[in-house]
């Protein structure tokens, strides 16, 4: 199994940008589908999950209302669309699997994922 993180790059305060990780491989249902990113100089942190069973969704506080993640379960694949980006969002955006599908609190948790994808570089500019 192997995750393919894709669609960061350079924008500007207040724009909008749309990631994508997409799950090569066999995958069993249910599972989540993470994000999570590490600014510069900073931990890894918990951006946003999705239950593929209920597509239930988890966003960390700082974000939500600003970002919505998304799944296509035909395509494997978790879409994250980024609204009204700010220099606070810039970082490096990973995505993970987790193959028995969190939920809640526990998606925040690094150690719930199975499977980590390379990560895609986002840079807001003010």
């Amino acid at each position: 199994v192997q995750l393919q993180a894709s669609g960061g790059g350079l924008v500007q305060t207040g724009d909008s940008l749309r990631l994508s990780c997409t799950v090569s491989g066999r995958v069993s249902t249910p599972y989540a589908l993470g994000w999570f990113r590490r600014a510069p100089g900073k931990e890894r942190e918990f951006v946003s999950a999705i239950n593929s069973r209920d597509g239930r969704a988890v966003y960390r506080d700082s974000i939500e209302g600003r970002f919505t993640i998304s799944i296509d379960k035909s395509k494997n694949t978790a879409l994250l669309r980024m609204n009204r980006v700010n220099p606070a969002d810039t970082a490096v955006y990973y995505c993970a699997l987790d193959w028995h599908g969190c939920s809640g609190y526990d998606c925040w948790v690094e150690s719930e994922y199975d499977n980590w994808g390379q990560g895609t570089q986002v840079t807001v500019s003010s």
